[in-house]
């Protein structure tokens, strides 16, 4: 499975609507924080993809996901466009 979607926002920046809308715009499975929350083993490989981010094996670590968003993906964001170059990266910000 190929990421289709690369949440570049931060926190706060609305990435639970962002993940809700990819979801419903069929982009899901999409990764959010609440990935990691909810299933904690999977937070050992962002561990390792934080570790050697030139080396990770992102299919690895979002195996099942066709999108992510939120942290820790955003903070990857440079890394997931370079392995999946045909992925669309949206950026949610928000008002200081």
């Amino acid at each position: 499975m190929s990421l289709k979607v690369i949440g570049a926002g931060y926190p706060r920046t609305g990435t639970l609507s962002l993940k809700s809308a990819l979801e419903q715009l069929g982009f899901g499975p999409c990764h959010h924080m609440r990935e990691i929350m909810m299933n904690p083993p999977n937070s050992a490989l962002w561990i390792e993809a934080a570790d050697a981010p030139g080396k990770a094996n992102w299919d690895k670590v979002l195996e099942g996901y066709h999108s992510c968003t939120d942290v820790p993906g955003c903070t990857f964001w440079r890394e997931l466009v370079a392995y999946y170059p045909s992925a669309k990266v949206i950026l949610s910000v928000r008002d200081p």
